[in-house]
């Protein structure tokens, strides 16, 4: 045998408590109009793996508690902070009057490609993910920082909600944690 598999026992992960009481990534993630619900569970689980601070479920978003986003959040719904606002400009809004960058995740004429994209570690991030088929509303990405795209290389123009989102946060994960 090359490897064994952990049991979850030896995983040592952090009890819902222990997570809600634990330092956190200054980063919210904000979903604008998001319509799967296992999207948003999908983001719920890679917001607690990253201990991210929350996230804010805007616009046609389901809310916890919901079977379906539970299916894959898998308990992350409990974990992880969340707020829910019926416009996402109001979200926004709030992010900057508490001092985020608003990074909006979408193609745009001046986005930055993610592998060329460098964070400062003393800034609070709240990164926008937008509708599986329309992405983030233009007047949201007008009120954004930045914008910040994923490089692709096949015929695809986007990816899904939830890949988006864990590759985006572990990268931003990642450059947390370099020296």
């Amino acid at each position: 045998m090359i490897n064994r598999k952990l049991q979850v026992n030896e995983l040592e992960r952090k009890t819902t408590e222990e997570f809600k009481e634990s330092q956190k990534n200054q980063i919210i993630v904000v979903l604008d109009n998001i319509r799967s619900l296992h999207n948003i569970g999908s983001v719920f689980r890679t917001a607690d793996a990253f201990l991210l601070e929350g996230i804010y479920l805007c616009g046609i978003c389901a809310t916890p508690p919901h079977n379906e986003i539970h299916k894959s959040a898998l308990g992350a719904e409990n974990s992880v902070q969340w707020i829910y606002f019926k416009e996402t400009a109001d979200a926004i809004q709030e992010l900057k009057n508490n001092n985020y960058k608003i990074i909006a995740i979408e193609q745009t004429e001046k986005s930055i490609l993610l592998d060329q994209y460098k964070i400062d570690k003393t800034q609070k991030y709240a990164l926008v993910f937008g509708n599986e088929v329309k992405g983030i509303q233009q007047s949201v990405v007008d009120s954004c920082n930045e914008s910040v795209e994923i490089p692709q290389f096949g015929t695809k123009h986007s990816f899904n909600i939830s890949v988006s989102a864990g590759i985006i946060l572990w990268e931003w994960y990642k450059q947390l944690l370099s020296e």
